[in-house]
């Protein structure tokens, strides 16, 4: 029986600079980074606090699973912002919103109120989107 899910990933642009945004801009640690031998690079980050979930920065170029027509076309996709990558969670939208526009992180409108709360969407620096959001109080 499946327990749950330890790794999800993320198609990034460039590596090195979505481990900087993922890290210096959302506070993220890096679980691993290493080079393996088909020239693939395994780089894992994960929530503070949550390191048993591991988001995986999975550059796009060609290699184990992309083909080179596949890797161009799955770039020019994250490239126009077409991914919805998944949910964070925060125990204040508005003020991490704040602070997260003030490092220059770039999102599609302020704080809204909706019926699970208050969300917002960030995109990261490769294009992907996530939403943000705080839970309605009880």
């Amino acid at each position: 029986m499946i327990q749950k899910i330890s790794h999800t990933a993320v198609y990034v642009l460039d590596a090195e600079s979505a481990k900087k945004f993922y890290t210096e801009k959302l506070g993220f640690d890096v679980n691993t980074d290493a080079k393996m031998e088909n020239g693939f690079r395994w780089l894992t980050v994960s929530p503070k606090g949550q390191p048993d979930l591991e988001v995986t920065l999975m550059e796009v170029k060609p290699g184990m699973a992309l083909d080179e027509a596949s890797a161009a076309a799955l770039r020019a996709l994250v490239q126009k912002g077409v991914f919805g990558v998944g949910v964070l969670e925060t125990s204040d939208c508005r003020g991490t919103y704040e602070e997260l526009k003030a490092k220059g992180v770039e999102f599609k409108g302020p704080p809204q109120e909706q019926f699970y709360g208050i969300e917002c969407v960030l995109k990261d620096d490769s294009g992907n989107w996530w939403s943000m959001s705080e839970r309605p109080k009880k």
